[in-house]
């Protein structure tokens, strides 16, 4: 069954029911337990004193042979009480080997002398009697001796009863004791959910490790490592908002100062020349307005939306031929080397897509008219690599390492540019599982590989 919306669960209380349950399962066990033995060694214990009291008769015979009528009246004396189940009336027999009965107590049952040697259980006359019947040594004498079994009960269940008597009456303090000593265990989580309550979106500082229970140590962990990502996103975030202002801010302030220029000259030369400056102006602000809906697109996503197998060299293919559509008079030479086989990998190819245009816009712009390119991708059947290299004049080394910060680009090129297009190929490749690598190649140039993109296997 579904749990209902909206419906909370105390862990405290599960447990508490758990542990109690447990404890009432385990104790009322025991307590059956108990009561069994107990009642089983009470009758146990009884039938010992049936059979010294048997002894204690022969002994007594044998002693007083010639006096058994005062034995009687001696007997009659000791016979115990109705009225104390501790002790019940030992009713007996004597009798001779022949079945002659010597001695007989008021109330026994009435009973052969000369019945089966042993314990026995017997009704007479609508009253049950637990019997031993012992001949003596010589065989010259049989005794008989009798207890009524419902007062052996009565005196069975007393001894039981009060043996299984403090297991109730400490149940309900065990109960009590386990609640507290479950409150006082789970204070730490208390605490826990206290301190994270009481936070703000802007208190994102680790939460204390010390002294926290082996349990929620994972638990706190996971939270703590939660807060830095939060953190990190959050940091991120103002310095992308801060840049992306502070990049914008220079273009909308060319337009309006074109546009000013374009109003108030009166010159044609001058006028088109500020109009010139504004359409460009609204070109840059578009691609740095695109981009950074890319980034900001990118950033919060943790895997690819629409990962497919698709074949990398098809892709390659036509982001070429849409950057030559773009740029009919671009003067560089482009070279592809391409295998002649399907490269399957598994991503987006949308995103690489973008990513390759990315790379391949960098070249043309920064390698220099007269430059070659050279696209070549690689794969050895589990993961595939794109390169695109140039042999222009590459970059400074002392700025390689900062290669791909956002907003990040050479102040000695004339060519424009915003910073970003390397950041964003970086976000692609991670999501797809692989990495970067850019920089001044050991032969001359510049190269940016994409490695570790997942291939297919057995796809065409």
């Amino acid at each position: 069954m579904r749990q209902r919306a909206g419906a909370t669960h105390s862990l405290r209380q599960r447990l508490l029911r758990a542990v109690s349950v447990a404890t009432l399962l385990a104790w009322s066990l025991t307590g059956v337990f108990s009561y069994q033995k107990a009642q089983h060694e009470a009758e146990e214990l009884m039938d010992g004193h049936l059979a010294q009291s048997a002894r204690l008769l022969l002994a007594l015979v044998r002693d007083n042979e010639d006096h058994l009528g005062d034995l009687a009246s001696r007997l009659a004396t000791v016979r115990g009480a109705h009225d104390n189940i501790y002790e019940p009336p030992l009713e007996f027999q004597i009798g001779r080997s022949d079945g002659t009965v010597l001695l007989r107590s008021t109330d026994a049952p009435a009973l052969p002398v000369l019945g089966v040697a042993g314990h026995s259980d017997i009704e007479r006359e609508s009253e049950s009697w637990r019997v031993l019947n012992m001949p003596s040594a010589d065989g010259k004498y049989r005794i008989q001796v009798a207890q009524s079994i419902a007062l052996r009960d009565q005196a069975a269940l007393e001894v039981a009863g009060q043996t299984v008597f403090p297991v109730f009456v400490v149940l309900p303090l065990l109960l009590l004791l386990i609640y507290f000593s479950v409150r006082t265990v789970l204070r730490p989580l208390d605490a826990l959910a206290e301190d994270v309550a009481a936070r703000t979106p802007d208190t994102l500082s680790p939460l204390p490790e010390r002294n926290v229970p082996q349990e929620v140590a994972p638990l706190v962990g996971a939270l703590n490592r939660l807060f830095g990502r939060l953190g990190t996103t959050l940091e991120n975030e103002r310095r992308f908002t801060a840049d992306a202002a502070h990049e914008l801010r220079t273009p909308l302030a060319t337009l309006k100062v074109q546009s000013q220029v374009a109003m108030l000259s009166r010159d044609p030369q001058i006028r088109d020349h500020a109009l010139q400056q504004i359409e460009n102006g609204v070109d840059r602000a578009t691609r740095l307005v695109n981009q950074l809906l890319r980034l900001a697109r990118l950033d919060p996503m943790s895997q690819l939306e629409n990962s497919q197998a698709f074949d990398l060299r098809g892709i390659v293919t036509e982001t070429l031929q849409a950057v030559r559509n773009a740029n009919p008079h671009f003067t560089q030479v482009i070279v592809e080397d391409l295998p002649e086989h399907p490269q399957i990998v598994q991503g987006d190819p949308e995103l690489l897509a973008i990513a390759i245009r990315n790379l391949i816009d960098n070249a043309i712009r920064y390698s220099g008219l007269a430059s070659t390119i050279r696209i070549h991708t690689h794969d050895d059947g589990r993961r595939c690599s794109l390169s695109i290299r140039d042999n222009g004049p590459g970059v400074p080394p002392d700025i390689q390492s900062r290669l791909g910060e956002r907003f990040f680009r050479n102040r000695d090129t004339n060519v424009e540019g915003n910073g970003l297009g390397l950041a964003i190929v970086a976000r692609i490749v991670e999501l797809h599982g692989g990495h970067l690598t850019a920089g001044n190649h050991p032969e001359g140039g510049f190269e940016a590989r994409l490695d570790g993109l997942q291939q297919v296997v057995g796809e065409t």
